[in-house]
């Protein structure tokens, strides 16, 4: 074949390659616009219903420091005649850690000495001048009653010892100022030698030996002691949204810059009144309290800590955008009063008996509680069948909720809370019984849970059945953000929500 023929022959070649590349990238955008059209071709977007843990927890830093700090100064001026601590020694209460140098003091305290002994002489001198005071009038009121002296003699006998028991008063009172002054001067004597209030350690030293202290109005810190650093503290400031979850005894978490691979633990210890606003921002001090045994954690590190509010395990939950969400043709369906109190029952019951088992029952508390449970079930079947009943007839608007729809007057639903409060009396007043065997702790705790669930909202979620939304209304609990906890019946662990509509893909 010719060179020509040849080349006549390939050219249909060089064209066709691009032909099947570009009907290539048609398929493979036809396919993969067919994925993207939503999540296993529905058109929705689903995320799985799971089983775990749900943590919730307030975020706020602080300053570690420890429980006590004491300034301590000095009550007399002078200069100091030797330091004996250094930062970070270890101090035992009355232990000496400073000494200001004493020889006036000691001047003073023999100068009131002498004074005293002055006075005690002048004491002596007194005494004794109103001995012979007292002798002479004795004398003279004798004889004047004979009319051997005269009258006026002996009236000035009598006055002569009045005037020597006065000097007697006034020398005792004279030595009583002698004797303070002394104590005075010994006080300010022993003040020279300054020693550690409480056992610490020296976190701050402020003088050297030869320096010159004064004692004023306000007393200068010589040295900063904190206590025992083996229990330190952190004050956090909470914000006036999230102070009213904050109890005491919580459970905190932190971490220090200089650990940041280690996790601290620690517990609420106070939460104090004293709001302090900052540019219109009310924050509220929460004291945690924290064990530092091992001393690692030194006074001044910053803390980023979490206060867990409630730690749920083993609960479903669902991502909140499942709670969110809501179909284009959805319409609001409020429930019948009767109906509700049944599901919701049925809800309230399930939760309990997991409630239930992490109270550790002994057999007599398990056999009340099983009790209850069984009486309020009942009472949800009876509830059930009523409305059932009541439906079939056509007379379920006017038995179990009023209007058609279950709507009020006005468009509501009636008031939420006061339906939670209404549900939280009756679950209190069943449970009664099994809550008269429990311990003060179990009490506590099952009270904490019994007001959770009273209280806790209900929401629709949409479950994906057979490519269509399917309304489903539970009971949701605690959030961390992401994800929040659900009771209720119709979602089993690894059941497909809905959270969204698929994304629309652009096209080219």
């Amino acid at each position: 074949m010719s060179s020509q023929a040849r080349k006549s022959a390939s050219t249909p070649r060089r064209w066709l390659w691009p032909l099947i590349i570009l009907v290539a990238i048609l398929v493979l955008g036809g396919w993969f616009f067919g994925r993207s059209k939503g999540d296993d071709g529905l058109g929705y977007r689903t995320a799985a219903v799971e089983r775990g843990e749900i943590r919730t927890a307030i975020s706020a830093t602080g300053t570690l420091s420890a429980t006590a700090t004491v300034d301590v100064g000095t009550q007399v001026s002078g200069i100091l005649q030797s330091v004996e601590v250094d930062y970070n020694d270890a101090v035992k209460k009355d232990q000496v850690i400073a000494r200001i140098d004493p020889s006036t003091f000691q001047a003073r305290l023999d100068q009131a000495a002498a004074s005293l002994a002055s006075a005690r002489a002048s004491l002596n001198e007194a005494q004794a001048s109103a001995r012979n005071a007292e002798a002479d009038y004795a004398r003279k009121a004798d004889l004047a009653k004979r009319q051997l002296v005269s009258r006026t003699d002996a009236d000035a006998a009598l006055a002569a010892r009045d005037q020597a028991r006065a000097r007697i008063v006034s020398a005792n009172a004279q030595v009583q100022q002698q004797v303070a002054n002394v104590d005075s001067a010994r006080l300010d004597l022993e003040k020279t030698v300054i020693r550690s209030p409480v056992d610490g350690v020296i976190l701050q030293r402020a003088v050297e030996p030869g320096q010159t202290v004064a004692a004023s109005l306000q007393t200068p810190v010589l040295f900063k002691i904190a206590g025992d650093l083996s229990q330190m503290e952190i004050v956090l400031a909470i914000d006036e949204a999230d102070i009213g979850q904050v109890k005491d005894g919580l459970p905190v978490k932190f971490t220090v810059d200089a650990f940041p691979d280690r996790n601290f633990r620690g517990e609420v210890k106070q939460v104090r009144l004293a709001a302090t606003n900052t540019s219109n921002v009310i924050t509220y001090p929460v004291v945690v309290k924290v064990e530092n045994n091992d001393q690692t954690l030194l006074p001044g590190m910053t803390a980023n800590a979490e206060i867990e509010i409630s730690n749920r395990q083993n609960v479903l939950s669902v991502a909140n955008a499942a709670l969110r969400f809501k179909p284009a043709d959805a319409t609001d369906e409020p429930t019948a009063g009767a109906a509700g109190q049944a599901r919701s029952g049925a809800m309230i019951s399930e939760s309990l008996v997991k409630v239930a088992d992490g109270l550790k029952l002994d057999a007599t508390q398990r056999a009340a509680f099983d009790e209850a449970v069984a009486a309020m079930r009942q009472r949800a079947e009876a509830m059930r069948s009523a409305m059932a009943a009541a439906s079939a007839n056509g007379q379920a608007s006017r038995t179990f909720g009023g209007p058609p729809g279950g709507q009020r007057p006005g468009g509501g639903n009636g008031n939420s809370g006061d339906a939670s409060r209404r549900m939280g009396e009756r679950m209190k007043q069943a449970f009664a019984p099994f809550r008269a065997t429990l311990t003060a702790e179990q009490q506590a705790r099952w009270d904490a849970e019994l007001l959770t669930l009273a209280t806790a909202k209900r929401a629709p979620v949409y479950k994906l059945v057979d490519g269509k939304p399917e309304k489903v209304t539970v009971r949701i609990g605690s959030s961390d953000g992401t994800r929040t906890e659900i009771m209720g019946e119709g979602l089993v662990e690894g059941d497909l929500v809905i959270i969204g509509n698929a994304r629309p893909t652009a096209t080219p």
